[in-house]
């Protein structure tokens, strides 16, 4: 177990923000965390468990505890269709296992950063795919009892970007390892309309997973900044989703809904670009010129002027169509 005092968090977050953290422990065994927890409560400290830092963002204060990162990592190819995955796994190496098996199920979620811990807390998912369509358990530490758990898909009480982990429980479990169950096959079309665009020009006759992965990483390569080269938390809002009659009142409105695998939404990216904010800098973030849900960090100095840029965003897109856009990436 290791054990660093006063790390600034801007270091540990892709947004690059935030004050320093009073302890970081990495894990890298079973044994670690009940030491961290116990580090922790002997010091009557709070604890946050991050992954990668991909979907997190810190404030200027920093961090008065103990930040815990998962480093236990790893792959088991437990039957034909189940693997376990340590939480610490880079989630990109996740999919890319699965696409060399010929195994689909994830393959629309490639290059999605951050760690595999982390994808059921808020049930990440991109072009019709989300992680809770495979999920089937997890292994956890549970902080409140200090015991080890096994705790399954409806126990999570997944929804969109939602589980309990950054919900109800939020802060309470630890997560260890996830069970996802993949299968022999293919992704069942119609795909995303990025996706079924690229394929049409590009006249794209294979759809297997290794394909789609090549197409997805290919779209998200020219759309979404790398936040190793460009600060940034990825989609910075969620899109809205909407009941069959809201939906009905979009479209009647001219709006562009997508009729998708997970539902009827409205990408919060037109909504934003309707608004004259595409490619525009606001507090020091600047809005993706091609992916305007994405807010790269280009010259703010503080959480405020993230906090500044996201409000003015927000206040535009309800003034002009009346929808609340909600942050994806929590906060620390």
């Amino acid at each position: 177990m290791i054990i660093r005092e006063n790390v600034p968090l801007s270091e540990l977050t892709t947004m690059r923000l935030g004050g320093p953290a009073k302890f970081l422990i990495d894990i890298e065994s079973q044994d670690d965390i009940k030491k961290a927890h116990l580090f922790a409560t002997e010091r009557n400290l709070p604890i946050f468990v991050l992954g990668g830092g991909a979907n997190t963002i810190a404030k200027d204060a920093g961090f008065p505890g103990v930040i815990i990162r998962n480093a236990m990592t790893g792959i088991i190819r437990q039957s034909s269709s189940l693997i376990e995955v340590m939480g610490g796994t880079d989630w990109d190496a996740v999919v890319a296992y699965s696409c060399d098996n010929n195994l689909t199920g994830i393959e629309a979620l490639s290059k999605i950063p951050g760690l595999a811990g982390a994808a059921p807390v808020q049930n990440i998912g991109a072009y019709g795919q989300d992680i809770s369509d495979t999920f089937i358990s997890a292994k956890v530490y549970d902080f409140s009892t200090g015991e080890f758990k096994t705790l399954t898909k409806s126990d999570f009480g997944f929804s969109y970007r939602k589980s309990i982990l950054n919900t109800t429980e939020k802060g309470r479990y630890f997560v260890i390892s996830i069970v996802l169950e993949l299968a022999d096959g293919k992704m069942p079309r119609p795909f995303y309309n990025s996706v079924e665009r690229y394929i049409a020009e590009h006249n794209i006759t294979d759809f297997g997973p290794a394909s789609i992965r090549q197409i997805v990483s290919t779209i998200r390569a020219d759309k979404l900044p790398d936040p190793r080269d460009k600060a940034s938390s990825g989609s910075f809002f969620k899109n809205i989703y909407l009941t069959a009659p809201e939906a009905k009142l979009a479209e009647a409105k001219g709006y562009p809904v997508y009729h998708g695998h997970d539902g009827l939404k409205i990408n919060s990216a037109w909504l934003i670009e309707q608004c004259g904010f595409k490619g525009q800098l606001l507090h020091g973030m600047r809005v993706n010129d091609k992916a305007p849900l994405v807010l790269i960090n280009e010259s703010a100095t503080g959480y405020d002027d993230l906090a500044a840029a996201r409000a003015e965003i927000q206040a535009a897109v309800k003034d002009k169509f009346n929808y609340n856009l909600e942050q994806e990436p929590i906060e620390l």
